[in-house]
C-alpha cells in the first residue's frame, strides 16, 4: 500500500466534525478503496475546546488556516469554513499556490470564484473537487461530470434547498401559512435566524450555477440566473395547486434554449405524478436528462453533518487512488462561453391568483389584457358570489412568452378591481 495521504482541515463546524468522525470510522474502508490512508494531519478551527468526537489531541491545530494551508507536511487541503471570500478564499489560493489538492464543500465561493480557481488548479497541475459543494451527500457532480459524460445534455434541475422544500410541504400538509412555518422551521434548526438565503433562492442560486457549469461545460455565471424565492407562496396558492393536481416546489433549473442557456429558481407547479413532486421534506433531488440515458433522478439528503461529509470523503478517495480529471469536466480553457437566455425570454404555462372586488366586468377586464399580449387562458376558478367583496379568482395559462405574460399582468394589476399584486407561478412540464 502506498504511503499515507495526509490532510489538513480547515473549518470544524457541523461538516467538518462530521468529516473527522466519518473519517475515523470509515479508516479501513476508506484504505482499501484509495489504495492508502487519509490521515488527518492538521487542523484549523477557532474553538480548541469543543467536542468534535474525535481524539484530536496527536493532531497539529493552527490558529492561522492560511498558514495551515501552507505546511508542507500536507498533501490536500479541505476547506469547510464558508463563505464566498475572505479567508475560505485565502485559504484555497494558498493551498493552490504551494500545489496542493483543495477538497471544498463551498458552494458559495465555487458559485463566484470557481472558474479561476480550476485555472488555477489546472496550471499547478493538482485536484480541485467540490462534491460536497451541491445537494450534501447525492453524488450529482461526478454524476453529471464522468457518469454522463458520452451524453449531451438538455436539461438539469431539481429541490436544491431543503429549507425550502420543508416549508412547502409543512404548509401543504398542515394548511398553515408561511410566517409561522418558517418560525417552526428555525427552531427545529432547518432554517437559520436570518433565512433570507435559503428563502430567498440565493442558496439554491449558488448551487445552480455550479451544476450548470458542470452539465453544459460552460464558465460559472451566478450573475445570469434568476433568482427568485418563496416568501409571495401563500396557503391558498397550495391549495389552488392541490385541486389543479400540481405541487408547489422551489427549483433551481438550467436547459439549452434557442436563446442560449436558461438558468433559473424560482418556485413551480409540478404535476403531482412526476418524480419531483414526492420529493419531501428536507430531502433534494436532481434531474438530469441526456441524449443516450434519457432520465436520471437522484434523490437524498442535501445538507447536514454526514451526508456531506460523505461527499467530501468521496472526493478525498478519488485523489488518494489518482483519479484527476477537470473540475468543470472539460479543461478551463474550453469551457464554451454558451449565451445566456434572458428571463424575459421563458416561455411556459402560468398559474396567475388575483384578489378582485366581485363586481360586474371584473373577469372581461382580465380576459381583455391577456387577449391583447396574446396570451391564451387554460382554465378559470371562481370561488362562489360575494358581490362588493373581496374573492379570489385563479387562471392558468397554455404556454405564454415571459415578456408578454409580465405585460399582461401590469395591466391586470392597474385595474380598480384588483386589490393585490397578481401573484404568478410557473407551471413547468417535466
Amino acid at each position: 500500500m502506498k504511503s499515507a495521504l495526509k490532510i489538513a482541515i480547515a473549518g470544524l463546524g457541523t461538516v467538518g466534525g462530521g468529516t473527522l468522525q466519518l473519517l475515523e470510522r470509515q479508516a479501513e474502508t476508506i484504505a482499501l478503496r484509495a489504495g492508502r490512508r487519509i490521515v488527518v494531519g492538521a487542523v484549523s478551527a477557532r474553538d480548541r475546546r469543543r467536542d468534535r468526537g474525535v481524539n484530536l489531541s496527536a493532531v497539529r491545530w493552527y490558529d492561522d488556516p492560511v498558514t495551515m494551508a501552507a505546511d508542507p507536511e500536507i498533501d490536500i487541503l479541505v476547506e469547510l469554513i464558508g463563505g464566498s471570500s475572505g479567508v475560505a478564499l485565502d485559504v484555497i489560493d494558498t493551498a493552490l499556490a504551494h500545489k496542493k489538492h483543495v477538497v471544498t464543500a463551498n458552494k458559495a465561493l465555487m458559485a463566484e470564484h470557481g472558474t479561476r480557481l480550476a485555472e488555477q488548479a489546472e496550471a499547478a497541475g493538482v485536484t480541485l473537487a467540490f462534491e460536497a459543494a451541491v445537494a450534501g451527500g447525492i453524488p450529482i457532480i461526478k454524476t453529471l461530470r464522468e457518469s454522463l459524460a458520452g451524453n449531451r445534455l438538455s436539461r438539469v434541475y431539481g429541490i436544491l434547498n431543503g429549507t425550502c422544500n420543508y416549508i412547502l410541504t409543512t404548509m401543504r400538509e398542515s394548511g398553515r401559512e408561511f410566517g409561522e412555518v418558517l418560525g417552526e422551521a428555525q427552531k427545529l434548526g432547518y432554517a437559520e435566524a436570518d433565512p433570507s438565503f435559503d428563502i430567498d433562492g440565493v442558496d439554491a442560486a449558488h448551487k445552480l450555477a455550479i451544476l450548470a457549469s458542470v452539465a453544459f461545460g460552460r464558465p460559472v455565471d451566478l450573475a445570469g440566473v434568476y433568482t427568485e424565492g418563496i416568501r409571495h407562496i401563500s396557503r391558498l396558492d397550495i391549495d389552488f395547486a392541490e385541486e389543479l393536481g400540481y405541487r408547489i416546489k422551489l427549483l433551481g433549473i438550467a436547459r439549452l434554449t434557442d436563446h442560449g442557456l436558461e438558468q433559473r429558481v424560482h418556485p413551480c407547479m409540478v404535476k403531482r405524478g412526476t418524480p419531483i413532486a414526492a420529493v419531501e421534506g428536507v430531502f433534494n433531488a436532481v434531474v438530469a436528462e441526456g441524449d443516450f440515458v434519457g432520465r436520471v433522478v437522484l434523490e437524498g439528503r442535501g445538507a447536514g453533518a454526514f451526508p456531506t461529509a460523505s461527499s467530501v470523503a468521496s472526493d478525498l478517495v478519488d485523489i488518494a487512488a489518482g483519479r484527476q480529471v477537470a473540475p468543470f469536466g472539460v479543461p478551463a480553457a474550453g469551457l464554451a462561453a454558451t449565451p445566456g437566455a434572458a428571463m424575459e425570454y421563458h416561455e411556459g404555462a402560468y398559474y396567475i391568483r388575483l384578489m378582485v372586488v366581485d363586481q360586474p366586468g371584473v373577469i372581461a377586464d382580465i380576459a381583455a389584457a391577456l387577449r391583447d399580449e396574446r396570451v391564451s387562458m387554460e382554465a378559470m376558478i371562481q370561488r362562489g358570489r360575494a358581490p362588493g367583496e373581496a374573492v379570489p379568482i385563479v387562471l392558468t395559462t397554455h404556454g405564454s412568452v415571459e415578456a408578454a405574460m409580465r405585460r399582461a399582468l401590469d395591466r391586470i394589476a392597474a385595474l380598480d378591481s384588483v386589490l393585490e399584486s397578481p401573484r404568478m407561478i410557473r407551471i413547468e412540464d417535466f
